[in-house]
């Protein structure tokens, strides 16, 4: 089960991850550019690149976000039937912006929520009784 509770101080999961917010003193110091992690808190000194974040959320984005954006450019064609150079001029930066927008959340979640489970990487059984 998914620890998303307010622990020692801790922002909650959701506004932590819309502002950037750090996950164990909640200063906005999560991101350094638009969806690049820093490298540690400027704050409490927590090591952001100890959490491994990885591409998933990229793929994941591009694909629904294509879709909803295909599925509004279908609707709009069928019903209003615009210039291609309209078309282009509408759903490309709303594509991109989507994409960034909902990747620096997504992103931020995934990495406050490995803090809050202190998720680590997995490791091999390897048959041995401590």
């Amino acid at each position: 089960m998914i620890d998303t509770k307010n622990t020692k101080g801790q922002p909650d999961v959701l506004p932590a991850a819309l502002f950037g917010l750090c996950p164990h003193c909640g200063q906005k110091t999560l991101f350094r550019s638009v969806t690049a992690f820093a490298d540690t808190c400027r704050a409490c000194g927590l090591d952001y690149d100890k959490y491994n974040v990885g591409d998933g959320p990229a793929a994941f984005l591009t694909l629904i976000v294509g879709g909803l954006v295909l599925a509004l450019a279908l609707i709009v064609e069928l019903n209003f039937y615009p210039p291609m150079w309209l078309h282009a001029l509408l759903w490309a930066p709303l594509t991109i912006a989507a994409v960034i927008g909902s990747l620096r959340v997504s992103k931020g979640l995934l990495l406050i929520l490995e803090h809050r489970n202190q998720a680590r990487e997995g490791s091999l059984d390897n048959g041995s009784e401590e």
